[in-house]
C-alpha cells in the first residue's frame, strides 16, 4: 500500500521479473528509502558575487528549502570557459549553464569542501 503498487507487482519486483512497470519499480524503491531524490536548481537569472580574497564567484543553488552554497575558482573560468571579457561575474554569467551543471554534479556525489560548499576547481571541469 505505501508504495502505491499491487501485490502482484510486489511478487514480480522480488522475484526479479521483468514485466514491471517503471513507475512501480520507482515507486517501491522510494519506499525503501533506495533512490536519490535530491534536485539542485539554480535562480533565473543567476545571483552571484566574487569574493576578490579568495579570487572565487560564489553563487546558490536551492534543494527545497535548502540553500547550497557553490562556487567557482577563478583559474577554473579562466582555464575552461574563454572569454573576451575577463569580469569574473560576467564569465560567470556567460557560462552558468554549465557550471551550474557541474555543481550538479558534484553536490549529487557529496563532493563537498570542508566548510560545507561545492567549489568547482579547475581539475573538476
Amino acid at each position: 500500500m505505501l508504495a502505491n503498487v499491487s501485490t502482484p507487482t510486489i511478487s514480480r519486483f522480488e522475484s526479479g521479473s521483468e514485466d514491471i512497470e517503471l513507475s512501480s519499480v520507482l515507486n517501491i524503491l522510494k519506499m525503501l528509502g533506495m533512490v536519490d531524490q535530491r534536485h539542485l536548481v539554480f535562480p533565473d537569472p543567476p545571483n552571484a558575487q566574487y569574493d576578490h580574497r579568495r579570487m572565487i564567484v560564489i553563487f546558490w543553488g536551492k534543494d527545497g528549502t535548502k540553500a547550497i552554497r557553490c562556487a567557482i575558482s577563478m583559474e577554473a573560468l579562466e582555464d575552461h570557459y574563454k572569454s573576451k571579457n575577463k569580469n569574473p561575474l560576467k564569465m560567470f554569467i556567460e557560462h552558468h549553464f554549465a557550471i551550474e551543471h557541474e555543481a550538479v554534479r558534484k553536490y549529487l556525489n557529496n563532493q563537498f569542501e570542508s566548510d560545507d560548499y561545492i567549489l568547482i576547481k579547475t581539475e573538476d571541469l
